[in-house]
C-alpha cells in the first residue's frame, strides 16, 4: 500500500500474515522458565518481521550483526556496553537485560558471538537469535541450537495463499498468472517480492470482467533485482556468459546439444548457476536468472538467441502433449513447462489449444483461478475457441457459482461428478483406478478408505478432489478423532485450491457449529469484518469475536483465510 503526497511516496509495512503459529511459539519461548529461541530461515522469508511481531509491546533490547563490523570486537553490542569491555564484563553488563533480540547473528564478530553464547549458558537473559541460511555462522552461535542451549525454529517459505494475501494488500487483486510469476521469481524472498511488486505496480493492466489486474512483459531491472542476479550478470568469461544467455532464451537445453562446452557447464554447475536434471537437460538455477539475462541483452543479441517461431511452436506442442499424457494417466502433479511460462510472461500470443490444455490441467489440480487465467489467454488470441470458453466457464463456476442451480447428479455425463456430489450410484462400474475406489468407499460410507483415497488423490496432484474425499470422510467416520483429522486435512487442502467451493467443502463444517456460530462464520467467510457482522446482527464486537474464536477452535482453523469456500446454499459443481 502506498500513500502519495506530491512527489513523495511512503511505503508502509506489509500486513503480518501466515505466521500466527510461529509467532505464538516465539512468544511462548519468552515466558515462564523458557530461555528463548533461535529462528533460522532463508534470506527474505520474514524472520525479522516475525520476531518483531512476537516482541511487540515488550521491553526488549536489540542488537544486530553487520558485514562491515565483523572484525570489531563487540561491535553489535557497542550501544549496550561500556567502553572498553572484556567478555566477562560484557556478560555482567547484560545479565540484567530481561530480553535480548540478536538479529543477523551469522554476521556477528567473534567476541559478540561468544557473548551471546555465554548469556545463553548463564540463562538470566532470554534470547531471540535470528540467523540466515546459506551463510557461515560463528561456532558460538551454531552451538546454541546444536548444543541444545536454545530451541530452534526453522522458517519455511510463506505458503502460497498467504503470499497472495500480501500481493493483494500491496497491489489489489492480481490474476493468477501474475501472482504465480511474482512468487516464482522471488522464490520465497519477501523482500525481493516486495521490490518486484513495487516495480511492476505501474505496469499492471485490467483483466476485463474480473476486477483483477495482470502484468505481462520484461522484468524491470531494479537495483534489488540486479543484486539477486549479480552472479549471472557479472559473469565476464565469454563462453560462460554465452552459455547463460543461450539458456535464458531457450532453456532447457537438451543433453545431446553438440555445441555445448562440457567444461563450461561443469564450472557453471559448480558455482550453482545451472542445474542438470536426471535426463541431462540443463536449466538455470534460479527462476530470476532467465528473465534478467533476457532483459539485459541487447536487441541484436536477443534476436540471435531467441527461439524461432517454428521452434517455439514445436516446444509448445511438446509441453501440451506431455500435459495431456499426464491427465490421461490421472497424474497432474506439477511439471516444468518453461516455454509456456515464458510466452505468457512476455505477453506473447498463446495458442488456444495449448491454453485449453493448461487450463484443464490447472483445474484438475484445484488451481481454479489459474485455470481461468489460462483460458482467458487462449481466448485473447481466439475469442471463438470452444475449449477455452468451456474451461473458463468451469473455472469461474468453481469460485463464483459452484455447479449452477438445479444440477441433477444422475444426469451428469462424467460419472466422477456424481461421486464428488455425494451420489456415487452406479459410477463404480463406469470408473477406474483411484476414482473407482473413491466411488466404492463413498457408497460404503467407509471413512478410513475415503481418507486413503484422499491421500492417493493428493499424491497424484488432485488437491481439490482430495479435499472433497477427506470432507466426505468426516461424516462417515464413527471415531470423532478420525473425523477431526479428516476435517483438518480437508481444510488444509482446500486452502490451496484458490477459493474453490464445492458441495462437499461447503457442508464440511457448518454442521459442527451452533446456529449463531454458523451465522457469524458464514458472514466472516463472505469477507465481513467483526464490526460489520456486529452491526448486521446487533451484537457487540467482542461477542462476535468470542463466537468466531469458539468456531475456529471447532473447525480446526486459525482465521478467516481457512473459510473462503463456505456458502449458505451449497450447489453442485461439474468436473
Amino acid at each position: 500500500m502506498t500513500y502519495e503526497t506530491d512527489a513523495t511516496t511512503l511505503e508502509l509495512p506489509w500486513p503480518f500474515t501466515g505466521r500466527e503459529d510461529e509467532r505464538e511459539l516465539v512468544r511462548r519461548s519468552l515466558t515462564g522458565a523458557r530461555r528463548g529461541m533461535v529462528v533460522t530461515g532463508p534470506a527474505g522469508c520474514g524472520k525479522t518481521r516475525l520476531v518483531a511481531e512476537a516482541i511487540r509491546g515488550t521491553d526488549c533490547a536489540r542488537a544486530a550483526g553487520t558485514p562491515e563490523s565483523r572484525t570489531t570486537p563487540f561491535a553489535a553490542f557497542a550501544h549496550l556496553l561500556p567502553e572498553p569491555v572484556t567478555l566477562h564484563g560484557a556478560v555482567r553488563s547484560l545479565s540484567g537485560v530481561r530480553t535480548l533480540l540478536v538479529d543477523d547473528a551469522h554476521l556477528l564478530d567473534d567476541a559478540s558471538a561468544a557473548l551471546v553464547h555465554q548469556l545463553a549458558v548463564h540463562g538470566r537473559t532470554r534470547l531471540l537469535v535470528v540467523t540466515t541460511d546459506g551463510f557461515p555462522v560463528p561456532g558460538a552461535i551454531s552451538r546454541l541450537w546444536t548444543g541444545e542451549l536454545l530451541p530452534g525454529l526453522a522458517l519455511e517459505p510463506l505458503p502460497e495463499e498467504e503470499t497472495d494475501a500480501l500481493l493483494t494488500a500491496g497491489a489489489g487483486p492480481l490474476d493468477a498468472l501474475t501472482a504465480n510469476r511474482l512468487r516464482r521469481l522471488s522464490r520465497g524472498d519477501l523482500r525481493l517480492l516486495r521490490d518486484l511488486l513495487g516495480a511492476v505496480r505501474g505496469l499492471l493492466t485490467p483483466v476485463p470482467g474480473t476486477g483483477e489486474r495482470a502484468w505481462r512483459g520484461p522484468v524491470p531491472l531494479t537495483p534489488a533485482v540486479r543484486e539477486r542476479a549479480a552472479a549471472v550478470l557479472g559473469r565476464t568469461c565469454p563462453p560462460e556468459r554465452e552459455t547463460l544467455d543461450r539458456l535464458a532464451f531457450a532453456e532447457p537445453l537438451p543433453p545431446d546439444q553438440d555445441d555445448l562446452d562440457l567444461g563450461v557447464l561443469e564450472v557453471l554447475e559448480s558455482d550453482s548457476l545451472i542445474e542438470v536434471d536426471d535426463r541431462g537437460a540443463v536449466r538455470l538455477a534460479h527462476p530470476l536468472y532467465g528473465p534478467v539475462l533476457r532483459a539485459a541483452a541487447g536487441r541484436l543479441r536477443a534476436r540471435r538467441l531467441a527461439r524461432t517461431p517454428d521452434a517455439c511452436a514445436a516446444a509448445l506442442d511438446a509441453e501440451s502433449a506431455a500435459l495431456a499424457h499426464r491427465i490421461d494417466r490421472a497424474d497432474v502433479r506439477a511439471t516444468a513447462t518453461p516455454v509456456g511460462e515464458w510466452l505468457v510472461a512476455e505477453g506473447g500470443p498463446v495458442p488456444a489449444g495449448y491454453a485449453a490444455v493448461r487450463a484443464r490441467f490447472a483445474r484438475l489440480r484445484g488451481e481454479v483461478r489459474e485455470a481461468a487465467a489460462w483460458a482467458r489467454e487462449g481466448l485473447r488470441g481466439d475469442p471463438a475457441d470452444a475449449s477455452c470458453r468451456a474451461e473458463l466457464d468451469l473455472a469461474v463456476a468453481a469460485v463464483d457459482n459452484p455447479g449452477g442451480p438445479g444440477l441433477d447428479p444422475e444426469g451428469l455425463t462424467d460419472p466422477y461428478d456424481a461421486v464428488r456430489l455425494g451420489a456415487p450410484g452406479k459410477a463404480v462400474d463406469r470408473l477406474a483406478g483411484v476414482f473407482a475406489r473413491h466411488a466404492d468407499a463413498l457408497s460404503r460410507a467407509d471413512g478410513p478408505r475415503l481418507d486413503e483415497v484422499a491421500g492417493e488423490l493428493e499424491r497424484r496432484g488432485f488437491l481439490l478432489f482430495a479435499a472433497e474425499a477427506h470432507a466426505q470422510a468426516v461424516g462417515a467416520h464413527r471415531d470423532p478423532r478420525a473425523a477431526r483429522h479428516s476435517r483438518t486435512r480437508a481444510v488444509a487442502l482446500a486452502r490451496r485450491c484458490q477459493g474453490a467451493r464445492t458441495p462437499a467443502l461447503s457442508g464440511l463444517v457448518l454442521g459442527e457449529l451452533t446456529a449463531r456460530q454458523r451465522q457469524i462464520v458464514t458472514l466472516a467467510a463472505a469477507g465481513l469484518t467483526n464490526r460489520q457482522i456486529a452491526e448486521r446482527l446487533t451484537l457487540s464486537v467482542r461477542t462476535v469475536g468470542n463466537h468466531l474464536y469458539s468456531a475456529y477452535a471447532r473447525l480446526g482453523a486459525n482465521d478467516r483465510g481457512a473459510l473462503p469456500w463456505l456458502d449458505r446454499t451449497p450447489q453442485a459443481q461439474p468436473a
